[in-house]
């Protein structure tokens, strides 16, 4: 699971989420409606649009209940009592996969 965000973009569509996710938007909307974290805005015809926050928060929530095996009322717990504890640790470990893969490729060349 990893999105590429883009700094030209603002918003990104449910559909965009979801493919960069691997799952179902259905998930990606039950998760809106269960953390308050996320706050995607909604267009004219009512769909959702993400911004980067959201997406940073989605994956965290994504690291919470698909990787870590948290229920979600422990993922809320979780968010709520050390938010930014979780996000720099959470910010950590995306970082050291990132230079795994690029060691892995040098690795690989040599």
């Amino acid at each position: 699971m990893h999105i590429e965000l883009s700094k030209d973009k603002r918003y990104y569509s449910i559909g965009e989420v979801a493919k960069a996710f691997d799952v179902n938007a259905s998930l990606i909307r039950f998760w809106d409606n269960e953390f308050d974290i996320l706050k995607p805005k909604k267009n004219a015809k009512g769909n959702r649009m993400f911004t980067p926050e959201d997406i940073t928060n989605l994956q965290l929530i994504y690291h919470l209940v698909k990787e870590r095996g948290f229920t979600l009322e422990g993922a809320k717990t979780h968010l709520k009592e050390g938010q930014k504890k979780t996000l720099d640790k959470f910010d950590i470990i995306r970082k050291l996969e990132t230079i795994r893969t690029q060691l892995t490729n040098i690795k690989n060349e040599l």
